[in-house]
């Protein structure tokens, strides 16, 4: 475990020292171990959460009709599986997904 030490606002975190807390009791190593590997998993969803989204918001903005509802489709189904998975609440989907949704009403609009 690496403790992190910010001097100040303008300075980025600094590692002061790497501390090694391993615990003694068979299941609290057992869930150091299990928690580490969910949370390396659940960071790279997070991102592949992150990188639809943004394919979406870009498909949006190149006004590439067909194109974009793929996108909005694809992060919209991205952001329920992320709701079922616990990876964020179900209001920032809800959130995202209409906002897409609006993006992408506001470009059909436009196009007819």
């Amino acid at each position: 475990m690496i403790e992190y030490f910010k001097l100040t606002q303008d300075e980025e975190w600094l590692v002061v020292r790497e501390v090694n807390r391993v615990p003694n009791i068979k299941s609290a190593i057992k869930r150091v171990k299990t928690s580490e590997k969910r949370r390396a998993l659940n960071a790279s969803q997070k991102s592949a959460l992150r990188t639809a989204v943004k394919a979406a918001d870009t498909a949006i903005a190149a006004a590439d009709l067909e194109a974009a509802k793929a996108a909005v489709a694809l992060a919209s189904k991205k952001l329920d599986k992320a709701v079922t998975k616990g990876l964020i609440h179900k209001n920032k989907a809800a959130r995202k997904k209409s906002r897409l949704a609006q993006k992408l009403n506001a470009l059909q609009a436009q196009q007819a």
